[in-house]
């Protein structure tokens, strides 16, 4: 064993050695490689008012000619509506749904250079693999800088279960280190056996020689790529969601402009642009297609599922990798929002507006976070608050011969009608993709901009420019807020959270004194709705999933959260009370469908009942106890006149949240089939919690205790006599 250990170290020396020769001899100087260029964010903020949604699509309507139109609002599509405004060009973005609500809110939530690139590079001497890091490593320290109210550095452990991989991993990380220069977030280090228990105590202990953290960065992705967009308009791009692309126009061949229809209201129209941008994602191809009909698709999709956890499967401030599952994918596992997200999966899959995650890739996932965690932390299908699949829009590149081989980065491709497509790459590098698509959109078009160069990098995102890690005290202070709402106000909004705190209403309590919660367990309050509409919310899918992040966190507390945030949704926006129904109906939809509330029902719904008689026998009682009138079921009015019996006063949202998982959850109507599943699931752990199952206990208590007052009533009568 000392042998190979000695031969292993040995190779980790004689690889770095070649990297260095490597590197020396390749177009970068050691200068530029070791000490690159320092991220210096600029300070400026632009005090314009942040134009409505109808003065954005009035303004797209008012004939003007445009010198670049970019289709798609993902992190790609903003960062170069950010980019080319801050050149100077007149801008317009469009997004036929909502910003972020593909791939873009759909991630591992990591910004990060890419540790699996940098092996490649290092085992296989790929000189473009290293400039993909080492791009992406400055673009992580940019991201960090420019918006550090929704960023924050994550350390992310490495366990290590066989000794020989201790110096393997230790090299890999510190080269990591080496490449990012005086961008590092902070160095790695590895831990003994004992220290890495105490900083993961989740973690199974049973062979584990040690661990190696490393840090990268992590954001809200939702959130960033709003802020982004709203900062170009803020910079006096127009931008508008809901408004989508249904032909592009040509002049002599070249495009000239396209047809905008506004998904909202159903009207058309035509606009004017000297250059038009595709930056679609996984709809690439179809906006290259309206472009010319005749080119081959170049999206290779691919599905990538992850699943939030309760928080209690993770540290709040660390990570965990998993460098080698069983079918050789990589595992991240996140503390996120006082969640813990872990993902992802890798699948082929078509290209589709609903992706869906399945049950065979959430059972992947849990098994593989199963297999590092120790057996004191039951691992259970029911823990599973949220899933959601984003597809990866993977790209052969139409610039080369061979277009079979997807491109390792992204690619630029400007076609013979002067369409100008940028596919494929990755959240982090956002910010780089722009810039290239930008100076190609310039010199293919022949444009005129103020400024030829790229002026975002350190340029500071909208909620950037006023914050501080304290900030959220100043808002507990003047305003009377919670802390807890306080806290996510700073981070999600930035130094905006001051203009969302004074849309908050007054609770009537002692203390907080503003921000009523649209849900009891989330900081989440009334005001960002309100603050939300404008923000560009234009459906209640865009506030659950967007605006605030509760559809992804825990999808039951979506569900619960709906009608309440309907309801100021529909003030704001004038909504009718059909409007209102139509939204609920189509939010809880997409709560089913994509963010796997129907999968976990239907996972739920597997399980055998697998019950004793003496338990059988207790839920059955405690069913009939309030299906009084034994039809079989229970309903609503049931629930209603239950919780009346007992004396029981909850809270409006306890009262909803019983209510909304009968009515949603079983159409309604709860059988004692159905009952008695879902004991047998929560036995099993393949459903962690249910609020009627616990009001049905406490019904069954309460009539014991009434039971037992009569008894003693009785008896003390007798003895009187």
């Amino acid at each position: 064993m000392s042998r190979r250990r000695l031969l292993l170290g040995g190779a980790a020396g004689v690889t770095g050695a070649v990297m260095a020769a490597w590197a020396l001899a390749a177009d970068d100087s050691p200068v530029e490689w070791y000490k690159p260029a320092t991220v210096s964010a600029r300070t400026e903020r632009r005090k314009r008012p942040l134009p409505s949604r109808t003065e954005q699509v009035n303004m797209l309507q008012a004939g003007h000619t445009y010198d670049v139109l970019i289709i798609g609002g993902g992190a790609t599509g903003a960062g170069c509506a950010l980019d080319a405004t801050t050149r100077g060009l007149r801008t317009a973005l469009v997004e036929a749904d909502d910003f972020a609500s593909g791939t873009s809110s759909r991630s591992t939530k990591l910004i990060h250079g890419g540790v699996r690139y940098l092996q490649k590079a290092i085992m296989q001497l790929d000189y473009d693999q290293y400039k993909m890091v080492k791009e992406a490593l400055h673009e992580r320290a940019n991201m960090l800088e420019v918006a550090p109210h929704l960023t924050r550095p994550l350390p992310i452990l490495l366990p290590v279960y066989k000794w020989w991989q201790v110096p393997y991993y230790w090299f890999g990380i510190k080269m990591y280190d080496l490449v990012a220069g005086d961008r590092n977030v902070k160095s790695s280090y590895y831990l003994s056996k004992k220290n890495t228990l105490e900083l993961f105590p989740m973690l199974k202990s049973d062979n584990l020689c040690g661990g190696i953290v490393y840090y990268d960065g992590q954001q809200d992705d939702a959130r960033m790529n709003l802020a982004i967009a709203l900062t170009a308009a803020r910079h006096g791009a127009t931008i508008a969601n809901h408004v989508s692309v249904t032909k592009l126009h040509k002049t002599a061949g070249k495009l000239s402009g396209a047809r905008l229809r506004d998904e909202m209201t159903g009207k058309e129209w035509d606009l004017k642009a000297k250059c038009i941008i595709n930056a679609t994602g996984p709809f690439t191809d179809t906006i290259r297609k309206m472009d010319d009909d005749t080119v081959k698709e170049i999206c290779c999709p691919s599905s990538g599922v992850h699943i939030v956890l309760p928080g209690y499967y993770s540290p709040e401030h660390m990570g965990l990798l998993d460098p080698a599952t069983s079918d050789g994918r990589v595992i991240f596992f996140l503390p996120w929002l006082k969640g813990t997200i872990a993902g992802t999966t890798d699948l082929p899959c078509k290209v589709t507006h609903n992706p869906k995650p399945t049950e065979d890739e959430i059972l992947f996932i849990l098994t593989e976070v199963k297999n590092y965690l120790n057996p004191d932390v039951e691992v259970r299908r029911g823990d599973v608050l949220s899933a959601w699949s984003g597809i990866r829009p993977l790209v052969s590149d139409p610039n080369k011969p061979d277009t079979q081989s997807l491109a390792r980065n992204h690619i630029v491709h400007v076609s013979p009608g002067g369409l100008v497509t940028i596919a494929g790459g990755k959240w982090t590098t956002y910010r780089a993709m722009a810039a290239e698509t930008i100076d190609t959109a310039i010199q293919s078009a022949n444009l005129k901009p103020l400024y030829k160069e790229c002026q975002t990098d350190g340029f500071l995102i909208e909620g950037a420019h006023g914050w501080t890690p304290t900030m959220y005290i100043r808002l507990v202070q003047d305003f009377g807020l919670e802390m807890e709402v306080a806290q996510h106000l700073a981070k999600s909004y930035g130094d905006r959270a001051f203009a969302v705190a004074k849309m908050a209403a007054m609770t009537g309590k002692r203390w907080p004194i503003i921000g009523k919660k649209v849900h009891p367990e989330f900081p989440y309050i009334d005001a960002e709705i309100r603050y939300g509409v404008r923000e560009y919310a234009c459906t209640a899918v865009d506030m659950i999933a967007r605006r605030l992040r509760l559809a992804f966190l825990n999808v039951q507390a979506a569900v619960e959260a709906l009608p309440a945030i309907a309801d100021i949704m529909a003030e704001e926006l004038k909504w009718s009370d059909q409007e209102k129904n139509r939204q609920i109906k189509m939010a809880n939809e997409f709560l089913a469908n994509e963010m796997g509330q129907m999968v976990n029902r239907a996972s739920r719904d597997k399980i055998p009942i697998n019950l004793s008689k003496e338990e059988i026998q207790t839920y059955i009682k405690r069913f009939q106890i309030i299906d009084k009138d034994r039809k079989g079921f229970v309903s609503i009015n049931d629930i209603r006149r239950s919780l009346k019996s007992m004396g029981v006063k909850p809270n409006d949202a306890e009262i909803s949240s019983i209510l909304s998982e009968i009515d949603l959850t079983y159409h309604g109507q709860l059988e004692l089939q159905d009952y008695l599943q879902m004991m047998s699931a929560i036995k099993s752990g393949h459903v962690a919690y249910s609020r009627f199952a616990r009001m049905a206990e406490m019904e069954e208590a309460h009539q014991e205790k009434e039971e037992l007052k009569k008894k003693i009533t009785v008896e003390r009568s007798g003895g009187g006599l």
